[in-house]
């Protein structure tokens, strides 16, 4: 009879005697109801889920602007990659089919055919292959210009085949005449006018050879010329001639070609001994015809 007393007296769960009941999430009910602690877990479960939104979208806005500011660049790189790869695969087939005989299978060379091209770059290149010296025709004391047999693209792959497999100086980029007029014709007289005469005429040399003349040469074969120093010509790399100083040869070389002849006639614009000579050889004639002419008519 106590013992029913006493749970008859303990509160009831839900009676206003009862402590209130704590939420899941530690919060106390307003009300201490079942229904309040039902809203306020509906409530948290909100607040998380606004939360999780929330960093996702922050995560996709930070992965767009990371990608946008990176990708273009990789797909550019990547791009270019490809670019020269093909250009390389293309340039090996050239090199297979039109210099393998002579400059051997790994560009090693072969003896008493061709040289070889480790080491030459692109420079080399472009200078033997435009000019028409490449592919050689036959072994002679100088190897002869004659019409260019590959393409502009052609010669660019070939170049890009034998810088990547052998290395060496490469083609330069800008304006090849910007340099000062004035140094390229002092920097022309020192280093040039010796082979290829004062104005760029050309000029003998020993053992059948001779320096040829860089009336249509361009730009680029002369900068590439004096990269890569073909047959007797010797090479200045950048620690002899630097690039400023080579852009101030072109220069003044390309600015000769067009410039006038203030004392008269050229005569070919050999330099001044053959001007000298042809001067005096025809005084002398006019000198002696006067002479004859005076002579007859005393």
């Amino acid at each position: 009879m106590s013992t029913t007393n006493q749970q008859s007296d303990a509160p009831h769960p839900g009676t206003a005697g009862a402590a209130p009941r704590r939420s899941r999430w530690g919060r106390r009910p307003a009300d201490g109801t079942p229904a309040a602690a039902a809203r306020a877990r509906l409530r948290s479960r909100r607040r998380r889920r606004l939360g999780n939104v929330a960093g996702l979208l922050a995560g996709l806005i930070l992965t767009g602007a990371l990608y946008s500011a990176l990708a273009p660049a990789h797909a550019a790189d990547s791009s270019a990659d490809a670019d020269t790869e093909s250009a390389v695969e293309a340039g090996e087939e050239l090199y297979t089919r039109s210099c393998i005989t002579c400059h051997g299978e790994n560009l090693e060379g072969v003896n008493n055919r061709g040289p070889s091209l480790i080491g030459v770059g692109e420079a080399a290149v472009y200078f033997q292959v435009h000019t028409g010296r490449m592919p050689l025709v036959r072994q002679e004391a100088d190897a002869p210009d004659k019409p260019v047999v590959f393409s502009d693209e052609e010669i660019d792959q070939l170049g890009a085949y034998i810088q990547a497999n052998g290395g060496g100086p490469t083609l330069p980029s800008g304006d090849l005449r910007d340099g000062d007029l004035a140094e390229g014709g002092e920097l022309f007289r020192l280093n040039c006018a010796s082979c290829h005469n004062f104005v760029g005429q050309g000029g003998a040399l020993s053992s059948g050879k001779a320096a040829p003349s860089l009336e249509a040469s361009n730009d680029l074969e002369i900068y590439t010329a004096m990269l890569s120093g073909p047959e007797n010509m010797p090479v200045f790399g950048d620690n002899q001639i630097t690039p400023e100083e080579k852009r101030a040869i072109i220069n003044y070389v390309q600015t000769i070609k067009g410039a006038g002849d203030p004392g008269g006639a050229g005569i070919g614009r050999l330099g001044p001994a053959p001007e000298g000579l042809v001067i005096w050889v025809v005084g002398v004639a006019a000198t002696l015809f006067g002479v004859y002419w005076i002579g007859t008519k005393a």
